[in-house]
């Protein structure tokens, strides 16, 4: 049965008890306060919902991983960073990338980056947990990505492009600064073709929970503020 969390209370169920049909939903309900979110991920699951619909909670399994020490950089793609075409930014604008992450996609009609969402991520961003990157062409913010930093993993959550390969370049780039600072797993949650073709792999649910025991309370080297 669904597990649903009162307001009061953050403690989340054993995520052995996340539902295989749809798979990983965890539980329900509860709120996204900052502290119920750093909660979440500690514990291996993550908000996903749409608007109208109750606060989703999720563990999938398989989940989608990628350690940046493997990140996969077609040549096509190394060329372009070489170029310099893109400049590339953390943590200068959270906010509007966010939002344009929150933006319309082709491919679907609604979002799951709602407004609350937006607000909760910035309350974040303002703790110094979650982080942004940003790819500017000259003066214009192109593409871009978020996520959380704790311990030595990083939890991405979502990119944009209003350009092609600005993401990805973004993305490579903060995949070397991670593996330079000593980050050892991105969690990339779900599976899709665009993380697959840098290497995303996937690995269990108790592998990743492993990873949650043995690195999110070790010191890192981060400095966002390098680029």
């Amino acid at each position: 049965m669904l597990t649903w969390l009162s307001r009061e209370n953050l403690t989340f169920p054993p995520l052995e008890r996340a539902l295989r049909e749809p798979n990983g939903l965890l539980a329900a309900g509860g709120d996204l306060s900052p502290e119920r979110l750093v909660q979440a991920y500690r514990h291996g699951c993550f908000p996903w919902f749409q608007d109208g619909q109750p606060i989703l909670w999720w563990s999938p399994d398989p989940r989608t991983v990628l350690p940046p020490q493997e990140v996969h950089v077609s040549h096509s793609l190394a060329k372009l960073i070489r170029q310099q075409r893109f400049r590339v930014t953390f943590d200068q604008d959270f906010a509007a990338v966010i939002e344009a992450c929150a933006g319309p996609r082709s491919y679907t009609d609604g979002t799951w980056i709602t407004t609350p969402m937006q607000a909760a991520y910035l309350e974040l961003h303002r703790r110094g947990v979650a982080h942004s990157v940003e790819v500017w062409l000259g003066d214009e913010l192109v593409g871009g990505l978020y996520g959380l930093a704790m311990g030595k993993l990083f939890f991405g959550e979502s990119m944009f492009s209003r350009t092609d390969n600005a993401s990805k370049v973004g993305f490579v780039t903060l995949t070397r600064h991670l593996n330079d600072w000593g980050f050892v797993l991105i969690d990339c949650q779900m599976p899709t073709q665009h993380l697959h073709s840098f290497g995303a792999r996937s690995i269990t649910r108790e592998k990743f929970s492993r990873y949650l025991q043995l690195y999110l309370d070790q010191p890192n080297s981060a400095n966002w503020v390098v680029a």
